[in-house]
């Protein structure tokens, strides 16, 4: 999840998200006392929940963050013979086949992943652990909706009605995981021979491509708090199916009902991971970090930080989040064998359908 100013404005309520965790900033992450978290940017997990898993461990965390998951990623990839960290947490679905193929990750089975649904273990050998999962969905505006006497879409194939014509805006999918996923998405829906026929008329539809998930939220969307500040007029957003109450909680004056929904014919769903990076440090104290990532505390505080569903059975997920950002009850899915058999050509001919 990449709800980046969802994140940082969690700050103020408590939340560690910016880059160095606990008091570890000034130490050095050879000395075995140090754990080194490489993250994207929508890392954030509570201070008295982190201050725990120090307690109890003796480690102290230190995150670096390298923007979004594909930059982190192919970071890591880069710097995989003498890695920043010793985990990274943020690689999914969508990308995971070019982290293990690059020989990113060793192998580790943390403790508790027994209690991790087998549908999210998606690496028979343990290079990475599941850590949570969300949905890629097309969010909307109420409002503008209301106002225009127009019911939203609900499905992919709704967006290229008339009636939706240059009212939505999606993330580039060579530079974005979410736009990515709405390309996956789109793929797993009309099938291999039908996505580029359905981008075409998306095009034609007036489709908007920008760069990244801020930038088309909180610039472009018109439902969004930000994006009524900058003057968004793209009603019509691909997002995610937690941004409706991320909109709810974080509101200077709460209201009744999140101002945004989700067309849940639209999503894809997302799993995301953490791994041992290859020649880490200090792998005893990474193994002992992934344990901590599938602990019922730590899942049960992802919810209301990082937006996203916790992936071990039985932890609780809060009423709000509940409430306003239900996952979708039929996402479309794809096998991790197929993203990488497809995902880069996919790109290319995505990029020459739509941004040439």
């Amino acid at each position: 999840m990449h709800n980046k100013t969802f994140v940082a404005a969690a700050v103020g309520l408590g939340l560690v998200a910016l880059s160095a965790c606990g008091s570890s900033q000034g130490q050095d992450k050879t000395d075995g006392k140090t754990v080194t978290l490489v993250s994207h940017d929508s890392w954030a997990v509570s201070k008295s929940v982190l201050a725990d898993f120090e307690k109890r461990s003796g480690y102290k965390v230190r995150v670096l963050k390298d923007g979004d998951a594909g930059q982190a990623v192919n970071k890591a990839i880069l710097t995989k013979d003498n890695p920043q960290g010793d985990v990274l947490f943020g690689v999914d679905n969508t990308l995971l086949s070019r982290a293990l193929d690059n020989g990113l990750f060793q192998p580790y089975a943390a403790k508790g992943l027994d209690k991790v649904g087998a549908r999210y273990q998606l690496d028979g050998k343990h290079r990475v652990t599941p850590v949570d999962y969300g949905d890629i969905c097309v969010n909307y505006d109420k409002a503008y909706f209301s106002e225009h006497h127009l019911a939203p879409p609900q499905s992919y194939a709704d967006l290229t009605k008339p009636q939706y014509k240059n009212l939505l805006v999606t993330e580039n999918a060579a530079t974005a995981s979410p736009g990515l996923g709405f390309l996956l998405g789109s793929a797993a829906r009309f099938g291999d021979n039908g996505w580029p026929d359905y981008w075409k008329k998306l095009k034609a539809n007036g489709v908007k491509v920008v760069d990244g998930w801020e930038q088309a939220y909180y610039q472009e969307f018109s439902g969004s708090s930000e994006g009524k500040k900058a003057g968004g007029d793209r009603p019509l957003v691909v997002s995610y199916a937690s941004s409706p109450p991320a909109e709810v909680i974080y509101a200077k004056k709460r209201p009744a009902t999140a101002p945004t929904g989700v067309a849940t014919g639209t999503c894809f769903r997302q799993i995301e991971f953490a791994g041992l990076l290859s020649n880490a440090k200090n792998p005893k104290g990474a193994k002992a970090f992934l344990d901590f990532l599938v602990s019922r505390e730590f899942q049960e505080d992802m919810p209301l930080n990082m937006y996203v569903y916790p992936v071990v059975a039985g932890a609780e997920v809060p009423a709000d989040f509940t409430k306003y950002g239900p996952p979708a009850q039929h996402p479309e899915t794809m096998a991790p064998e197929k993203i990488a058999a497809d995902r880069d050509q996919w790109v290319k001919t995505w990029t020459s359908l739509v941004l040439k």
